[in-house]
């Protein structure tokens, strides 16, 4: 199938009219808006972007499970940490994406200055060529006139040959002479705007296919320009959405590495009370000779249990001590 083109498609039969050439003005005119529209929608998501990261920054900071051991403590640092990388990445996204719209915008101001000079270029000609259009139809209808004026002279200086005097004659002939003679000059200045028209048709015709071409190099440029950048702006995207998976496969990584039965152990190494229950409490009859003797309250629970032990620093006393990773240190709240 042949290919269709600008240059062959955007004609008028009236030689003064500009209707082809006005709707590929229209066109282009069309996808500089296009380009503004998508400028700004990208421009808008690098808004929402940087909010949502901002967003998510301070999400991070806030408290969450400050008062967790082991394991579950370093899985929910992680996972702080994590939604901390996930915001600086969208943060860094936003500035990517207003980098793409600044690169569209330079885009468009580089084929609207392109643009302006062919425009007013083919102004000027069709400007020059309305005008001898206009001048030579003016010398076309002069030139109408004279020939009626030339063809009235000699008819009435024929009908009145024979019924006319020798003066009369020589004025009717005077006069055909004069129209003739108008006419003729009439005739030239006609034939030659006609040719000065031709001429500037001839160099408006060439202007015009140039233009053609130049303005579908244009258009071919502006889709092909917005096609990449919108392709562009979703392979962003979705990189996007692959780094937030890694960031999250981080946690779950750590989640895995969280043992329940480790962090109960660890919970009541750190902070058992002892592995004794309270004795029963016996029933005393007031009135039984069988009753202890008095003394004081702690004096008798401490018969019955014993003081408190000193705590003793070890090694096994750190938040992480049972985490196997040597190379984990403790991550900041």
């Amino acid at each position: 199938m042949k290919e269709l083109h600008f240059k062959g498609n955007f004609w008028n039969a009236e030689i003064t009219s500009t209707t082809g050439y006005d709707t590929i003005i229209q066109r282009l005119n069309d996808g500089k808006k296009t380009c503004k529209e998508i400028e700004d929608f990208i421009k808008a998501r690098a808004t929402i972007e940087e909010k949502y990261g901002k967003d998510l920054l301070n999400l991070s900071k806030k408290v969450c499970g400050l008062s967790e051991l082991n394991t579950l403590k370093r899985s929910l640092d992680v996972f702080k940490l994590q939604i901390e990388n996930v915001g600086t990445s969208h943060i860094q996204l936003a500035q990517t994406l207003r980098d793409e719209a600044k690169k569209l915008e330079e885009f468009r101001e580089r084929q609207k200055e392109a643009r302006k000079k062919v425009e007013q270029h083919m102004e000027a000609f069709h400007k020059q060529k309305a005008t001898q259009y206009k001048k030579t139809m003016e010398t076309k209808k002069t030139y109408e006139q004279k020939c009626r004026e030339k063809e009235d002279a000699e008819q009435t200086m024929n009908r009145n040959a024979n019924t006319s005097n020798a003066k009369q004659l020589e004025k009717l002939s005077l006069k055909s002479q004069q129209t003739k003679m108008a006419a003729e000059e009439a005739d030239r200045m006609y034939s030659q705007n006609v040719s000065i028209l031709e001429k500037i048709r001839e160099d408006w015709q060439k202007e015009h296919e140039r233009a053609c071409e130049i303005f579908e190099n244009y258009e071919v440029e502006r889709i092909s320009a917005l096609r990449n950048i919108l392709w562009t702006h979703l392979n962003h995207l979705s990189q996007q959405c692959v780094t937030s998976d890694e960031l999250y496969e981080e946690v779950r990584k750590s989640l895995e590495q969280c043992s329940i039965q480790k962090d109960i152990e660890y919970f009541i190494d750190l902070r058992r009370t002892g592995d004794k229950p309270p004795a029963p409490i016996p029933y005393e009859n007031f009135y039984s000779g069988q009753r202890p003797p008095v003394v004081g309250r702690l004096g008798f629970l401490g018969g019955r249990r014993g003081p408190l032990p000193n705590p003793v620093d070890t090694e096994s006393d750190g938040i992480y001590s049972t985490v196997n990773d040597p190379t984990y240190s403790f991550v900041r709240q």
